[in-house]
C-alpha cells in the first residue's frame, strides 16, 4: 500500500496536547457514517471537485490524459472516477483550487521535514505531531520511521486510531508513542458493523492492549444522536472504560457536526447524515454527567 497523505495541518489544538501539526495518511479499514473525513477513506489518490471555486473554464478536461473529464461550454466539468487515476494533472492546472488531489506519495523524510518547521511551537506548548486518518495505523513502519525522526529531537508524537489494524501494527508504533488517542464509537458489534462496515471485536482488543501498554491514552467517542447517545451504549462504554486503570479511565467526547459534507459531494459519495443535527449543550451536559457518575473523567470536545 502506497504511503499517501490527504493533508498536513498545522497549528491544530484538538488533536493531542499542545499546539500540534497533524499528518493525514488515506486509507481506512472503517467506513463510518459521520467520517468527516471521507476523502481519506479509500487508500487510492482521488480528485474532489468543489463547484463554488470553479469558473467553468474547461482547462481541467483538456489537460486530463486519461479523459475523465468532460466540458461543455457554461457547465461545470464531470468526472468519470472509473476512468480517473488521481494523477493530480487537473488539479495542478486548475488555478483557482477547484480541483484538489487528495492522496500525495509521502515518505518518512518528507513528513518529518513538513513537521519539524514548527519545533518551536511544539516546545511553547507541549505539543507535537499527531498522524491520523483515515487509520494511521495501516502505515506502522511509516508512523514508526516518523516518529524514530521526532523522538531523537525532542518533537512529541502522538496518533489516532479507531484500533481496526492488526495488533502487529501497534506493537510496531506504541514504543515510539508519547500519547494515543483511541476511538471508540459503538460497543454493540452488531450497531457496529452496521454503522462502520465493520464488527468492534478488533477494535476493543487493541483497546484492551492499548491501555496496558503504558503509553499515555486518551479514548474518544464522536456522539451521534441517535446512533450511539443511547443509555445503553454510554452504559456499556462506561463498563468497558471500567476495567482500566485510573489514568486511562478518560473519554473525550467529540460532538457530531457536519463540517465533512461538503467533502462528500466534491468525491462523488453520499452523505448519509445530511438530514441530522447536532447534539445540544443540554443533551452534552447529560451525556458527561452520565458518564462522570460511572466512574469515568469525561471532557467536551470544543
Amino acid at each position: 500500500m502506497a504511503n499517501l497523505v490527504t493533508n498536513i495541518q498545522g497549528y491544530s489544538i484538538h488533536d493531542g496536547p499542545g499546539i500540534r501539526t497533524v499528518v493525514f495518511l488515506k486509507g481506512c479499514g472503517l467506513a463510518c457514517e459521520w467520517c468527516a473525513n471521507p476523502e481519506c477513506i479509500s487508500t487510492r489518490p482521488e480528485i474532489g471537485f468543489f463547484k463554488t471555486l470553479c469558473t467553468k473554464c474547461g482547462k481541467c478536461a483538456e489537460i486530463c490524459p486519461n479523459g475523465a473529464l468532460s466540458f461543455n461550454a457554461g457547465k461545470y466539468p464531470q468526472i468519470n472516477r472509473d476512468r480517473c487515476t488521481g494523477c493530480g494533472v487537473c488539479s495542478e492546472a486548475c488555478a483557482y483550487k477547484a480541483i484538489v488531489l487528495y492522496g500525495k506519495p509521502m515518505d518518512a523524510d518528507d513528513i518529518y521535514d513538513a513537521v519539524s518547521r514548527d519545533k518551536m511551537f511544539y516546545e511553547a506548548s507541549g505539543g507535537g505531531i499527531t498522524v491520523s486518518g483515515g487509520e494511521a495505523l495501516l502505515h506502522p513502519q511509516l508512523v514508526r520511521d516518523v516518529f524514530e525522526k521526532c523522538r531523537k529531537t525532542g518533537i512529541n508524537t502522538c496518533i489516532e486510531t479507531s484500533g481496526y489494524v492488526p495488533e502487529s501494527a501497534l506493537k510496531t508504533v506504541l514504543p515510539f508513542t508519547d500519547f494515543l488517542l483511541y476511538d471508540l464509537k459503538l460497543m454493540n458489534a452488531e450497531k457496529h458493523l452496521e454503522h462502520t462496515g465493520k464488527s468492534n471485536d478488533l477494535v476493543n482488543t487493541n483497546a484492551r492492549k492499548a491501555a496496558e501498554s503504558g503509553v499515555k491514552i486518551l479514548f474518544r467517542m464522536p456522539l451521534i444522536p441517535g446512533i450511539n447517545d443511547d443509555i445503553q451504549n454510554l452504559k456499556d462504554t462506561a463498563d468497558f472504560l471500567g476495567g482500566f486503570s485510573d489514568s486511562a479511565r478518560r473519554l473525550e467526547i467529540i460532538p457530531y457536526h457536519r463540517l465533512g459534507k461538503g467533502k462528500y459531494e466534491s468525491i462523488g459519495r453520499t452523505y448519509r447524515l445530511a438530514g441530522l443535527l447536532p447534539p445540544t449543550p443540554k443533551e452534552l451536559a447529560s451525556v458527561k454527567n452520565f458518564l462522570g457518575d460511572a466512574g469515568i473523567t469525561c471532557t467536551i470536545s470544543e
